[in-house]
């Protein structure tokens, strides 16, 4: 399905990074080290790099990790682009922000199993963000999956991350258009959690 989605022409989620990351880029800085999980086409982790991170993307399918390379290449930055299955991935890596961009195509099950392994990723005292869809965004039909168990909550999240320092956790609207994947109003979350630092 994914290298499906992935083998067009075209950047599916667009070449700029998700708003949400400018949004946050104050909580990073050059340097640090930063894990993108299913990051796509790159627009994220490309964007990371640009501004002084040291990348790692974990990507399944290969058109989109071409795509990436591609974009990374264009904008004169390195990244290393791992093809994995983030479901069956070791984790053996620890980083100074770990970020999962849209990616909900994980149910609560496998969602469980995949926040077990970033969290791992995560070193003491850094950062876990996230960003995606609450369950409205079913009705408003302008990207992620039909299904409602697969959005966050605020209270999921905060569960989830239980003893973690959570920064933000936040549900609002708003209008997206990145790509032709993700565009028009929107029913949205965001969410930073720092790692305790021991």
């Amino acid at each position: 399905m994914w290298e499906e989605r992935y083998s067009t022409p075209d950047y599916v989620f667009g070449k700029d990074p998700a708003q949400f990351l400018t949004e946050h880029m104050h909580l990073l800085h050059a340097g640090q080290t930063a894990l993108c999980v299913a990051d796509g086409e790159g627009r994220n982790s490309v964007f990371l790099a640009q501004q002084g991170l040291q990348v790692t993307a974990l990507e399944y399918a290969p058109s989109a990790i071409a795509k990436a390379q591609d974009l990374a290449k264009a904008a004169g930055v390195s990244i290393d682009i791992q093809e994995a299955d983030v479901l069956r991935h070791h984790w053996a890596d620890q980083y100074d922000a770990v970020l999962g961009i849209f990616i909900q195509f994980a149910g609560p099950e496998e969602r469980e199993q995949l926040f077990t392994g970033m969290k791992r990723s995560v070193r003491p005292g850094g950062l876990m963000l996230l960003h995606g869809y609450t369950p409205e965004q079913i009705a408003y039909g302008t990207g992620g999956p039909p299904h409602a168990e697969n959005m966050y909550t605020t209270g999921q999240l905060a569960t989830d991350f239980d003893g973690w320092d959570i920064l933000e956790n936040r549900a609002y609207e708003r209008d997206v258009q990145e790509g032709r994947g993700h565009s028009g109003h929107s029913a949205l979350i965001d969410f930073v959690a720092r790692k305790p630092a021991r």
